[in-house]
């Protein structure tokens, strides 16, 4: 089958590769219908990673129709549209079983490989050895493991580029929110644009918060989050955004500062070789005393002068999560069936397969008003 690789640091290519076969009862195959990018992916992109290796497949969020089933699954069978969540999870240990997939003990059972120092997170596709090792969703088939856990019906009232944002960017903006414990009335201030902090906006406008500002510097990203998520844009170009924050809350500063800023390609928000410091550091001060300060997706690497003592002395809590739980996928579903979420408008650029490398470019350079590349095999 084809399917997109990594092959270099900035280098990604369409490759034969061996068809997926089922290795375990639980698993099922799906036949790809779409796939997309997605701000983890740029970090191995870039080849931040030791352990990615030269023709690993690439791709965390997909969706696609089940053509083989594992004899243990119960939930799926072939002919099933099915939306797969980004984290792999066994269902079955004691953090799935809090409802907390992305720290199943499981699915990401290569111990040679994990950072004695950081533990294992769970598993995940379109990730190396360290992460499960699943090859991704950019191909024409992909094995699912764990399918009664982590792959989802698609009602028929949801369409394909609308379901295919439940896969990761839907949940993680609802997340960030739950993180947040954004309440009703709150300041909500989210830095960054893109497909998840514009979904974060979303949820803290559905959590009744009283206010949600959105900070970026792509216009047409504003401008979306505007539009389709009911969140006031901040242009940090010709805004002080602490000042502004400041006098939107009396004074004390937001209540929730999330930064979903990902992994940046060149810009004020860090940069090829650091893990968004800037942003952080701005959230952190902008954040009212015994505020929340939430911090989504990849940050492999180390932050230097951060404000430890603002956070000891505002009493701010600070929590962060690289990839969501598996739980509210369902209920998210269920919103895009009732049309109170849409997502498609986050499907900037739809291409094919063959030129994924041309996509993850534009994606990565944040060009022609790419918020996310969708490729279809």
């Amino acid at each position: 089958m084809r399917a997109l690789c990594w092959v270099a640091a900035d280098e990604v290519a369409v490759r034969e590769v061996s068809d997926p076969e089922l290795r375990n009862e639980r698993d099922v195959i799906v036949r790809v219908r779409r796939s997309t990018t997605c701000g983890g992916d740029l970090p191995l992109l870039a080849g931040r990673d030791p352990l990615l290796r030269a023709g690993d497949v690439l791709g965390a969020e997909f969706l696609g129709e089940v053509v083989e089933v594992g004899p243990a699954v119960r939930r799926h069978r072939t002919g099933d549209r099915v939306v797969v969540g980004a984290s792999v999870a066994c269902g079955g240990c004691w953090y799935c079983r809090q409802g907390l997939h992305s720290c199943c003990d499981n699915s990401s059972a290569d111990l040679a490989s994990a950072d004695p120092d950081q533990g294992r997170d769970a598993g995940g596709f379109g990730r190396p050895r360290a992460a499960g090792g699943f090859a991704g969703g950019h191909a024409e088939y992909v094995r699912v493991p764990y399918a009664d856990v982590g792959a989802f019906p698609v009602p028929d009232a949801v369409d394909d580029d609308r379901a295919l944002f439940a896969a990761d960017a839907a949940p993680a903006g609802w997340s960030a929110a739950e993180l947040g414990a954004v309440r009703p009335g709150d300041v909500v201030a989210i830095w960054g644009a893109g497909a998840v902090g514009q979904l974060t906006a979303w949820a803290a406008v559905r959590r009744g918060a009283a206010q949600v500002l959105v900070v970026d510097r792509y216009e047409e990203r504003l401008r979306m989050a505007e539009r389709h998520c009911g969140a006031e844009p901040l242009d940090y170009r010709h805004t002080d955004v602490a000042a502004e924050l400041r006098d939107r809350s009396g004074g004390r500063g937001a209540d929730v500062c999330v930064v979903a800023v990902g992994w940046s390609a060149a810009g004020r928000f860090g940069g090829r070789t650091a893990d968004h410091p800037d942003a952080l550091r701005e959230a952190v001060y902008a954040c009212r005393k015994s505020g929340v300060v939430v911090v989504l997706g990849e940050s492999a690497g180390f932050v230097d002068a951060f404000p430890l003592g603002t956070v000891t002395d505002r009493r701010l809590t600070l929590r962060g999560a690289r990839r969501p739980d598996l739980r509210d996928v369902p209920m998210l579903l269920d919103r895009m069936a009732r049309d109170e979420l849409r997502t498609e408008q986050l499907a900037t650029h739809r291409l094919p397969l063959e030129q994924g490398a041309q996509g993850y470019a534009l994606f990565r350079d944040r060009a022609d008003g790419c918020v996310r590349a969708v490729f279809t095999p």
